[in-house]
């Protein structure tokens, strides 16, 4: 089964759209942990068949909540992949954000040789409009130097580089088969160095929608998000200057509706993308991922037992342990007594507790 983990603080409207459309793409299973509390996010996951919720309230960091989310994202999926390593039934875990959509043929994936480890996806970037009418369906994919000239000479890009290209990362994301001495960081797989594996890529049919500041009101809602969670995390270069002109912006002190026309001068200026020049170049992708044919496998009442039983095991264990860096020893100490004392036993290069 291929499963996700994510760490999500977002509207009910868009957590709908990122869990149909990844089950629809090649999901079969989410885990989401919830960053924050949403009474009506948290029952519509906690009804799914194909989601597990998991509440990252106080009794979950017990009191070392990292400050900054990108390390509650990584410790997150990594606890979800340390554990998953332990579920019979997991062969793949993906790390995605709740902007994010898996799209992946699964022939391709099941025909990945054995001994590689690391899963690539490669990103294709909703179009920036000040408004859509319903979810985004066109896409930016990665470009070849000629047609990022074209761009930076018609005046649509400042630079011809997929960095100025893409508002958001241009790394697309990665999956690991679950084990001890893997780990995933925001967008790729490493080893105990902290050195990127290698990864397996096909760029057509291994690949991730991401649902960056698709409209003007999604760019405001997602940056006063990002810039409330916690201290400012770091940007790629030509991103910078966005979040910190938001960051000034906010400390104004300015309500909603005085706020609310500078917030869409930044969009303009900084994210808006001139979509009719992009498609008449045909450099989009057209995609609705609710259209997707994948059926999610339903994992097995055991498997399901077994996952819920150590996500309840591991919520009072410190979560330290599970950030990439840290020796793989320290977390199977935890997995160890989470899963009653049973002892650790090699399969080929994933490791995993052998029931007693």
């Amino acid at each position: 089964m291929l499963f996700t983990a994510s760490t999500v603080k977002d509207t009910l409207p868009n957590i709908e759209r990122f869990v149909t459309g990844n089950l629809a793409g090649g999901v079969d299973h989410m885990i989401v942990f919830l960053d924050a509390g949403d009474p009506e996010v948290r029952a519509w996951l906690d009804e799914h068949p194909h989601v597990t919720c998991v509440r990252t309230d106080a009794s979950w960091w017990n009191g070392e909540r990292p400050a900054e989310l990108n390390v509650r994202q990584r410790i997150n999926a990594n606890v979800a992949k340390a554990l998953l390593s332990l579920v019979e039934g997991a062969e793949w875990v993906f790390h995605v954000d709740a902007d994010e959509v898996v799209q992946v043929d699964r022939a391709v994936l099941a025909a990945v040789p054995e001994e590689t480890r690391v899963v690539k996806l490669a990103p294709l970037e909703a179009v920036s409009r000040k408004h859509w009418d319903g979810d985004p369906t066109w896409f930016k994919r990665l470009l070849g130097k000629p047609d990022l000239t074209l761009l930076q000479t018609l005046g649509v890009i400042d630079r011809p580089s997929n960095g100025a290209y893409f508002h958001g990362h241009v790394d697309g994301k990665s999956g690991v088969r679950p084990a001890t001495d893997v780990w995933l960081t925001l967008h790729h797989g490493v080893d105990a160095a902290k050195a990127e594996l290698p990864a397996y890529a096909d760029a057509d049919r291994l690949r991730l929608l991401h649902y960056e500041s698709y409209s003007g009101e999604d760019f405001v809602r997602k940056w006063t998000s990002i810039l409330a969670a916690g201290p400012m995390a770091n940007f790629r270069p030509a991103r910078e200057p966005t979040a910190v002109a938001l960051r000034a912006l906010i400390d104004k002190g300015l309500s909603e509706e005085q706020a609310a026309p500078y917030l869409m001068r930044i969009f303009e200026r900084t994210t808006e993308d001139d979509f009719d020049t992009l498609r008449d170049l045909r450099l989009l992708v057209e995609v609705d991922p609710r259209q997707g044919t994948h059926v999610p496998a339903t994992a097995t009442d055991g498997d399901l037992e077994h996952l819920h039983a150590l996500l309840d095991g591991v919520r009072g264990e410190p979560k330290r342990s599970f950030h990439p860096g840290e020796p793989a020893a320290a977390a199977e100490e935890v997995l160890t007594r989470v899963a009653g004392g049973s002892r650790y036993a090699a399969r080929g290069a994933r490791r995993f507790l052998r029931r007693s």
